[in-house]
């Protein structure tokens, strides 16, 4: 059964595709720098693209109108359009200078407006920041965590519990107590206990690499003690005994005749457990434990989202929590797929 198929796997493919893809070029797609900021436009609606005029002339090309906003009786902002001037959305405009992927300075962006109008397709936040922008941003953080994380987790698991199913006897014993001491403890509490170890005034940069580790601690005993029970069955095998017979070391034995067995479980696995992943980092970044404001991750753009009153009358700083949402839908569709493939029975 090929995964192209698959309705299911296709879309999951979509999906993820086109995430990735918004994360690695979000400097380029976005309109703004993720810290660019306008007080005067704190939370400020989702901007509409008009193309029809006040007089009814139709423009082939989407334009705005530049926002103001007024007072009500509750000294709060109420933004409206002011029609009397047109602004066109521009393709690759120029505005905040950036890195281009890393190579070259350049200030072109895929799209924008001209000063004083500014464009936010998904509304502003507190401090007036295009939500748009922060959520392309905040892609590269939540989605790069969940692939390293899981990376290194199911390196550690698959080597600790080959080791272990391969050698049994007392290397089997130590091994399985030691995993079964951190089965023990509830994943989100060893998770906010090893966050709470660090010191918070600690860089962005160092937080980023912290988060890695600590889910990647987290999440490698349960994986070990599944490969253990596999190899467990492999090690009997007439290859791994032909193996054996022709000298081969027994870390030859282990990475080269009995883990590559593992990889239809291990595949399945990794692309179920990524949502784990991304939905950890959100949880601490939504706690203030995970990267720190400006740096903007999925889970830090929902903070707005914890108080009642702000949902109401903002409804659009719950955008970032679809995103995740549909990251964690594509990943655990893509997984289904997968365990599809290599288990028929499942098939309906």
């Amino acid at each position: 059964m090929n995964i192209l198929k698959d309705k299911r796997g296709v879309f999951a493919i979509l999906i993820l595709g086109g995430l990735y893809f918004i994360a690695i070029f979000a400097d380029f797609i976005s309109p703004y720098h993720y810290a660019h900021e306008e007080r005067l436009f704190s939370y400020a609606p989702p901007t509409r693209l008009h193309f029809v005029d006040e007089d009814g002339n139709f423009h082939i090309v989407p334009f705005v109108y530049a926002y103001k906003w007024k007072l009500d009786e509750y000294k709060r902002r109420i933004y409206y359009e002011d029609k009397s001037q047109i602004y066109k959305l521009k393709l690759f405009a120029r505005g905040d200078e950036y890195k281009f992927l890393g190579l070259f300075k350049t200030s072109i962006h895929l799209f924008g407006v001209d000063e004083p109008a500014r464009i936010y397709l998904f509304g502003a936040d507190s401090r007036g920041r295009d939500l748009f922008t922060r959520i392309l941003y905040g892609a590269r953080i939540s989605l790069s965590i969940g692939i390293i994380a899981v990376l290194i987790t199911f390196t550690l698991g698959l080597l600790i519990g080959g080791i272990s199913g391969y050698f049994g006897g007392v290397v089997d014993t130590i091994l399985m107590r030691v995993v079964e001491m951190f089965m023990l403890i509830p994943g989100f509490y060893l998770l906010l206990a090893l966050r709470a170890s660090f010191p918070p005034e600690i860089g962005t940069v160092k937080i980023y690499f912290l988060i890695v580790i600590i889910l990647s601690f987290i999440g490698w005993a349960g994986l070990a003690r599944v490969i253990r029970g596999i190899v467990l069955s492999l090690k009997e095998k007439e290859y791994i005994f032909s193996a054996r017979a022709v000298g081969c070391s027994h870390l030859r034995i282990i990475l080269k005749h009995i883990l590559p067995n593992t990889a239809s479980y291990t595949l399945v696995a990794i692309t179920l457990s990524i949502p784990g992943y991304i939905l950890g980092e959100s949880a601490l970044s939504l706690l203030g434990l995970g990267i720190q404001d400006p740096v903007p991750s999925w889970g830090n753009l929902l903070t707005d989202a914890m108080s009642i009153v702000r949902i109401k009358f903002y409804p659009w700083i719950l955008i970032p929590g679809f995103f995740i949402f549909l990251t964690v839908m594509a990943f655990n569709m893509l997984g289904d797929t997968l365990r599809d493939i290599y288990d028929p029975k499942r098939r309906r």
